[in-house]
């Protein structure tokens, strides 16, 4: 599923600063840089509200129409940083696009289905990096893992990549691996060499402390 061109309002940021990025947060703007084929870095100022709403529905690749002034501007979220402990977005870095254009960018993989019984789903990746139109981006991949046996490993190349994506990541990449799932004797020997060793570092720490 391509994406959609998602509309955002812009002010033309004209302070800059700390101070002048935290009223512009505190006024419910995030700001953000524009950059991108050659031409000069413009700031800029986007509302948190409506950023943050296209993000959630489509993602951190989503597609944006920036108005600009009057002016229209195609771009995609390059860098996003977010406050650890509030969420808030701070800042965003914002790449210039143009239509037929290809970028890279990462997309998330989505398992599916259930595996054979008696196995253990891994992932050991959450996303593959692609090639593809700027205004043609999917969504995420599915990975299907129904009825799955162990021994199966899915790698990048086995990711089903529409028409005009191709694959950055490295093909051998793996993403999914099917185990055979532990059986209670196998979670009960791992309990008791868990508290073995346990055990074994006390001991050990009581030597040293005797020692000394």
């Amino acid at each position: 599923m391509a994406r959609e061109v998602n509309n955002l309002t812009t002010q033309i940021r004209s302070e800059f600063g700390k101070g002048s990025a935290r009223r512009a947060r505190r006024e419910g703007l995030v700001p953000a840089v524009l950059y991108g084929h050659h031409t000069e870095p413009r700031h800029l100022l986007l509302n948190s509200l409506e950023f943050s709403a296209v993000l959630r529905a489509h993602g951190t690749n989503s597609l944006l129409t920036l108005d600009i002034e009057g002016e229209e501007q195609l771009a995609l979220p390059k860098q996003i940083d977010v406050h650890p402990l509030t969420r808030i977005i701070e800042h965003t870095d914002l790449l210039v696009v143009r239509k037929g254009e290809k970028v890279v960018v990462e997309i998330s993989l989505t398992l599916t289905g259930d595996s054979a019984p008696g196995t253990l789903v891994t992932q050991d990746a959450s996303y593959i990096e692609v090639e593809a139109d700027a205004t043609n981006l999917p969504e995420d991949f599915e990975v299907s893992v129904e009825d799955a046996a162990a021994g199966v490993r899915i790698t990048a190349a086995d990711i089903e990549l529409p028409a005009g994506t191709t694959l950055v990541s490295d093909p051998e990449m793996l993403i999914v691996n099917i185990i055979e799932a532990p059986s209670e004797s196998d979670l009960e020997a791992g309990e008791d060499e868990g508290v073995a060793g346990a055990i074994a570092e006390t001991q050990a720490a009581d030597k040293a402390e005797s020692a000394e």
